[in-house]
C-alpha cells in the first residue's frame, strides 16, 4: 500500500523550530519529486518547499527562504523540512506529497499531482 505518512507537528513559539518528517512506505522515494505544502484556514494552499530526489534539486517559496531547509534521508525513505525562526503566519496544516511525473521543483510545488499524506498541524503562537 502506499502512503505518506507526516509527523512532527505541534505547538512552538515564535522563533522556535520544528522538524516534519514524511516518511513513505510501499514505494521508494528515488526519482520522485517531493513536496511539503500548508493550508491555512480560510487561505489557498501553498507550496511551501519542493525537492527533486534524483537530483536534489530545490525550491521555496518567498515566504520560507532562508529560514526553512528541505531534506531527504533515503535510507530512511523520509523526507524532512526543518522549521527555524517560525512565525505565527506560518501557522498551517502541512501536507507532504510525492510525484513521480512532475519534471521540475517548480512544478511540483506551484502544480502539485501525485499522492499525498494526511497532514500535520504546526500552530506558532506565544
Amino acid at each position: 500500500q502506499v502512503q505518506l505518512v507526516e509527523s512532527g507537528g505541534g505547538l512552538v513559539q515564535p522563533g522556535g523550530s520544528l522538524r516534519l518528517s514524511c516518511a513513505a512506505s510501499g514505494f521508494t522515494l528515488d526519482y520522485y519529486a517531493i513536496g511539503w505544502f500548508r493550508q491555512a484556514p480560510g487561505k489557498e494552499r501553498e507550496g511551501v518547499s519542493c525537492i527533486m530526489t534524483s537530483d536534489n534539486s530545490t525550491y521555496y517559496a518567498d515566504s520560507v527562504k532562508g529560514r526553512f531547509t528541505i531534506s531527504t534521508d533515503n535510507a530512511k525513505n523520509t523526507v524532512y523540512l526543518q522549521m527555524n525562526s517560525l512565525k505565527p503566519e506560518d501557522t498551517a496544516v502541512y501536507y507532504c506529497a510525492a510525484d513521480f511525473w512532475a519534471a521540475t521543483v517548480q512544478t511540483m510545488c506551484v502544480m502539485p499531482g501525485g499522492f499525498w499524506g494526511q497532514g500535520t498541524q504546526v500552530t506558532v503562537s506565544s
